[in-house]
């Protein structure tokens, strides 16, 4: 880890952090989704720096060492867009491979559409293209849907805040971990759905936690609501969403994610390649929600893969 070099860059009016490793001209940008931070990529970052590639991680606006928006409740994915634009500037990297996880799938793909001259390819994980429009889940979900608990303002806020950052960390990790929604009843909060005596996955230590929970600690949860859960609707004018980057989507067959009403046909039938028409799809079988870390050897070789057979062969 200690390779891993870090840098702020001054732009839109505030400091981003970078962690950066590699050099030359294939430049490779990774995207985290939540609970995550630039260091869900520590494993990526450094096999891409060893096979010649040069690896970048900003967090996002509000997460981790980077500023806090001014307004955190007005933060949109157009926000987003606009930094990584300009973090690739003043980087001064005109063409990328984009690799996002979770929600980090709709500003790769949104960046695809609105700057296509930009992005060379697209990987995600965990979340395929979504088209652009109105989110639907919520109307047939429970009450208790997570995603429909944490829309509302100041419900996580009170959840999260009776526990220390780094056990919200942990209880979202081990509930994404799972291949169920987390659902709450109605007289229970998401946080309660975690028994405190079940541990952490194999593939994540104590060590990682206390990084996570040390960062969250210092953004806290306030930007990390907004943005994915509350500017979920937000509309980026996009009128023709199709990418025509070369794609690929890797999916752990165990990710709660296909639990989503339509998710797992829109997946597995190939309606997703009506908006991606270059997508190859990667199921792995014992995968979950976190397949970059709980399986990284296995996610690096595919990565390489996509990089050196459809982008830089």
């Amino acid at each position: 880890m200690d390779q891993i070099q870090h840098k702020f860059v001054q732009v839109q009016g505030s400091k981003h952090h970078v962690a950066e490793i590699g050099a030359g001209p294939k430049v490779v940008v990774f995207l985290h989704g939540f609970p995550e931070i630039w260091y869900s990529w520590r494993h990526q970052m450094i096999c891409l720096a060893g096979a010649g590639f040069r690896a970048i991680a900003p967090d996002y606006r509000g997460y981790g060492l980077s500023d806090p928006p001014p307004v955190p409740e007005k933060t949109t994915f157009g926000d987003l867009i606009s930094d990584l634009l300009a973090i690739l500037d003043f980087l001064e990297t005109t063409k990328v491979v984009l690799v996002a996880k979770d929600f980090g799938a709709k500003p790769a793909y949104m960046f695809a559409l609105l700057h296509p001259e930009r992005v060379l390819g697209v990987v995600t994980m965990g979340v395929p293209f979504i088209p652009p429009g109105p989110s639907q889940y919520q109307k047939h979900l429970p009450e208790g849907f997570y995603i429909s608990r944490w829309r509302e303002p100041g419900r996580a806020e009170a959840d999260f805040g009776r526990l220390d950052a780094k056990r919200v960390v942990r209880n979202i990790y081990i509930l994404f971990s799972r291949s169920e929604i987390p659902i709450a009843a109605e007289n229970q909060e998401i946080m309660d759905l975690v028994d405190q005596s079940i541990p952490l996955p194999p593939w994540f230590t104590e060590e990682d936690l206390a990084t996570y929970g040390a960062l969250y600690e210092k953004s806290g949860f306030q930007t990390a609501l907004q943005v994915p859960y509350r500017s979920l609707d937000e509309d980026l004018n996009i009128t023709e969403p199709v990418v025509e980057a070369p794609a690929l989507l890797i999916m752990g067959d165990k990710d709660y994610v296909f639990k989503f009403p339509g998710m797992e046909d829109y997946i597995r039938s190939g309606k997703v390649k009506e908006f991606v028409p270059d997508l190859d799809i990667i199921y792995l079988p014992e995968g979950n929600h976190f397949v970059q870390e709980q399986s990284p050897d296995e996610v690096n070789q595919l990565i390489l893969t996509f990089l050196n057979t459809r982008i830089w062969s």
